[in-house]
């Protein structure tokens, strides 16, 4: 085998890969501007009543977007192997498209809860498509090159979650077109996801006598036990989870501790949120590198190691900041990048994101090879599951610390002591992502 056979660049131009990559990265990308432009536009919404409670519809808008994870994962697990994938994307495309559609016409109508009613919708199809996008990969990858498509996958979300939220926000406050500019984005997006989920390869059903049970409190329960039926998979679901975790963390941090630690203003957050989701690129395609065709989970207790100690190191090396009074004292790009002890934060945060990527892309691989095929994209449900439940722990978590007077600096420390204990405790439970051995897949995978 050659590096060839499993390259970044040889996989983006097959059929039996590309046209899913490029739908999967359309989907985050439209989940990601719809999103954050309808946080914008509630936030500076002219109408006094709305403009009070902005806060809460923004934390309700969040909530919303989770939501149908916990609803439907368990739905869209058993759809998913009961059915040929192909097909079931490409029905899931057009129902973003019919969603989008509702979003321009809420955006049309200035109505805030028919947008919020959308998002819940938005993030219902996020729902159905996430078990597929995972599930079929196996179906049209080797196992050699699962390790560099789940990297091209994690690589081309962070991408998409950074510009869509970037975009999303600049859209909706361009004057006086905004909602027709977001508007027409939106559904331009959905259309080209619809075109290139046409030609996605077709991935026959695993399990097609499999009954559909639409109670979601007890097939939710059902997934659940099936992930934790191998020890080696309901480990590296835990491991993904906590990653989410930490991500979501970071997310929710860096604004503030760029104001507040580094005194810089909007563009130096943006610029620090852009090396955070591109060093989570570089560190997946690093992986698949490293692991050479093969899943190599000795990278995972190294990637967990660096995203920890970097996180610690981060509350250390930034200055001693104690918050600004307005925003007049804070530091444009220009003046951010001539002080040097900011270039030490951003090497530093860089390298978090870049472990980061070697930590979750085995994980990805781990649970994708040694799932069942059968009930493969039902585990990758209970993983969404898993993955909901800790990102909204750690936006309950933040706010509480955030409530007690701590600051971001700190809490993003506690993020990384903590990263350390959960990596000790994952290499503890799983003995083989210490020693790299290589067990039976899929079919043997029982553990």
């Amino acid at each position: 085998m050659t590096g060839a056979d499993f390259s970044a660049s040889s996989l983006l131009q097959q059929r039996r890969f590309c046209p899913l990559f490029l739908t999967q990265f359309l989907g985050a990308f439209n989940d990601n501007v719809f999103k954050n432009g309808l946080i914008i536009f509630i936030t500076f919404h002219p109408n006094e009543q709305l403009h009070e409670r902005s806060a809460v519809l923004v934390s309700m808008a969040a909530g919303l977007f989770i939501l149908p994870f916990f609803l439907f994962s368990a739905f869209a697990g058993q759809l998913a192997d009961k059915l040929e994938k192909s097909a079931l994307i490409c029905r899931v495309k057009q129902i973003e498209i019919l969603i989008m559609l509702l979003a321009g016409m809420g955006f049309w109508l200035n109505d805030v809860m028919f947008l919020m009613a959308v998002l819940f919708l938005m993030g219902t199809q996020s729902s159905l498509f996430g078990p597929l996008k995972y599930s079929i990969l196996p179906q049209h990858l080797e196992r050699h090159e699962l390790t560099t498509g789940n990297g091209l996958v994690q690589m081309a979300t962070f991408l998409a979650i950074l510009i869509g939220t970037m975009l999303g926000g600049f859209l909706v406050a361009i004057r006086p077109s905004g909602v027709t500019a977001i508007s027409a984005t939106v559904i331009f997006i959905s259309l080209a996801g619809y075109f290139t989920s046409r030609y996605i390869p077709v991935a026959p059903a695993l399990e097609p006598t499999l009954r559909v049970r639409w109670n979601f409190v007890t097939e939710t329960l059902a997934i659940t036990r099936r992930a934790q039926e191998s020890r080696t998979v309901f480990t590296s679901i835990l491991g993904i989870s906590w990653f989410w975790f930490v991500g979501a963390t970071y997310l929710q941090l860096l604004p503030s501790y760029t104001r507040d630690v580094l005194y810089g203003d909007a563009s130096v957050v943006t610029v620090m949120l852009t090396a955070f989701s591109l060093g989570i690129g570089v560190g997946s395609m690093l992986c698949a590198k490293l692991s050479r065709g093969g899943i190599e989970t000795r990278l995972i207790p190294m990637g967990g190691a660096g995203l920890a100690l970097f996180s610690i190191s981060l509350n250390f090396i930034g200055p001693p900041g104690a918050g600004v009074a307005t925003f007049e004292a804070l530091n444009g790009f220009a003046d951010f990048v001539r002080v040097t002890q900011n270039w030490l934060v951003f090497g530093n945060l860089v390298a978090v994101s870049i472990f980061g990527g070697l930590y979750i892309v085995p994980l990805f691989s781990l649970v994708q090879s040694r799932a069942r095929p059968q009930q493969r994209a039902r585990v990758i449900a209970a993983n969404n599951v898993f993955n909901a439940l800790f990102m909204v722990g750690s936006a309950l978590i933040t706010i509480g610390l955030l409530s007690v007077g701590l600051g971001a600096g700190e809490i993003i420390l506690l993020a990384g002591v903590a990263t350390g204990v959960v990596t000790v405790a994952l290499c503890l439970r799983e003995p083989e992502f210490v020693t790299g051995m290589q067990t039976k897949i899929a079919e043997d995978s029982g553990r």
